[in-house]
């Protein structure tokens, strides 16, 4: 009977002991996963050459009727408790985000035809959180489960504005950091009509301002500002320039007086086809004037920036670039887009990756722009002063450009600028970095407009150093 009751006790014994061990691993397990606990977590990216030393995160956003909106979201390297937040809108419209943070100011760069990645001694993360996010649905790895992928520039604010209130659920710790909404290219539509709905939204989100990086501001500045750009850039001769001004111009040669832009004189049609067919099949690169034209066998065939891109410039005159090479006089014209994206699509299309980057099985391949959504887009808006004026009096604004980009050139967007009638503060002057001119910069109240010297269309690719020390300075009001 003793021996019974001895070995009742030593039973109970180890199992409360047992218990206790259990409870002391299940305890630690509850603190890592409160600590560590976003399922979203990117833990082991592939590629990279040592652990970075901030949090990252990939996951899906819910945005409206079943559209899922892919982000990746880095964290400052320095304090990103306190640090700003930035969105990162690239533009298209259809191209993907991941193609800033890939190749313009993310903290990776990839190498080795998608191989392997490398450090960013750049990247804006070094001071602010950033969420790169791919929109709208059918972009990159995001996706709508009825497969519809048309869509206009108000399903795409409203979308992007669910998809940062489920941003903001996921991570609330964020609500309290000063926001910034910034894009570059068709972002110029995409950034200001989200803004809006940022700034007269209910969401508590603590918004300070937005940055448009060669972005489309006004159809008719931009596609003007394309041939004076091209003309004074030594683009073509006299011949056709006089032809230009005596079909599009009257009464003199100037911003004013000169339409290129939807002229129904089918004189001035034709010799806007012809310069824009001559820039486009001559094997320049039209982002970026001075830089070589990128042509790899890749990308023949497949869906381009430059496909979408295209469709945003003289929309009345319907232009794609099979039209502008078939135009052209020249016989020996290279194939735009002159930018490759060879090794980010390699590397974002590794199984490995999308693992990492936690990408469901039936999502569809990445690619850098998406013809679904680019051929089925809707534009709405052929300007944004009237999204300007709500928002200069509210929160700051910069409006930037590589002053060597064709596409959405420094020129329109100083008109544009100009034209919203903002009191100046500071007039047109130059900015330096490492006791260099980086560019030129005018500023307003509420508004700087900053040109970036040798920069193209993707200021953060040419011109890293000084494309940090821009978001640098306008984040934190510093002098530029």
């Amino acid at each position: 009977m003793v021996y019974k009751v001895r070995f009742i006790f030593e039973t109970l014994h180890r199992c409360c002991i047992l218990a206790m061990f259990l409870a002391v691993v299940c305890g630690i397990a509850l603190i890592q996963c409160i600590v560590n606990g976003n399922p979203d977590e990117i833990v082991d990216l592939p590629g990279l050459p040592s652990k970075p030393n901030f949090h990252q995160y990939s996951g899906y956003l819910n945005a409206t009727n079943g559209r899922l909106l892919h982000y990746w979201f880095v964290e400052s390297e320095r304090d990103p408790s306190n640090d700003p937040l930035l969105l990162w809108l690239n533009g298209g419209p259809g191209c993907s985000s991941l193609d800033g943070l890939l190749t313009e100011h993310g903290p990776f760069r990839v190498a080795e035809q998608g191989k392997s990645l490398s450090f960013n001694p750049y990247s804006w993360n070094k001071l602010t959180n950033v969420v790169y996010l791919e929109a709208p649905a059918g972009v990159g790895f995001s996706y709508s489960l009825d497969k519809n992928y048309k869509t206009n520039d108000d399903q795409v604010s409203l979308d992007n504005y669910v998809a940062l209130q489920s941003f903001f659920k996921k991570f609330p710790q964020f609500t309290k950091n000063e926001f910034y909404i910034t894009g570059e290219s068709y972002g110029g539509i995409y950034v200001p009509t989200l803004s809006v709905r940022v700034l007269q939204g209910s969401a508590p989100i603590n918004f300070k301002g937005f940055a448009v990086g060669n972005g489309l501001s006004s159809s008719l500045l931009n596609d003007n500002s394309i041939i004076f750009f091209i003309y004074h850039h030594g683009l073509f001769g006299i011949g056709l320039w006089t032809e230009l001004t005596k079909y599009c111009c009257s009464g003199g040669v100037s911003q004013s007086t000169c339409n290129f832009h939807n002229s129904t004189d089918e004189r001035c049609r034709n010799a806007v086809t012809k310069a824009m067919s001559i820039i486009m099949s001559s094997g320049l690169n039209p982002y970026n004037l001075y830089d070589i034209c990128q042509t790899t066998d890749t990308s023949k065939g497949q869906f381009t920036r430059f496909d979408a891109d295209i469709k945003s410039i003289f929309k009345y005159y319907g232009f794609s670039k099979s039209m502008l090479l078939r135009k052209a006089k020249s016989k020996h014209g290279l194939d735009p887009p002159c930018i490759s994206g060879a090794d980010t699509t390699a590397y974002l299309n590794r199984p490995d990756v999308r693992t990492a980057l936690h990408i469901p099985d039936n999502v569809q391949n990445w690619t850098v722009c998406s013809e679904d959504v680019a051929t089925q887009y809707v534009t709405l808006y052929k300007t944004m002063e009237n999204q300007y004026n709500i928002l200069l009096p509210k929160v700051r604004g910069l409006v930037y450009n590589g002053d060597v980009d064709m596409m959405c050139n420094f020129l329109g967007d100083e008109w544009f600028v100009d034209s919203l009638g903002r009191k100046v503060i500071s007039n047109y002057t130059y900015w330096k970095i490492d006791n260099q001119v980086g560019g030129f910069v005018k500023q307003f109240d509420s508004l700087d407009f900053l040109t970036i010297r040798g920069a193209g269309h993707m200021v953060p690719t040419n011109k890293p150093q000084e494309a940090l020390k821009m978001i640098t300075s306008f984040l934190f009001k510093k002098p530029y």
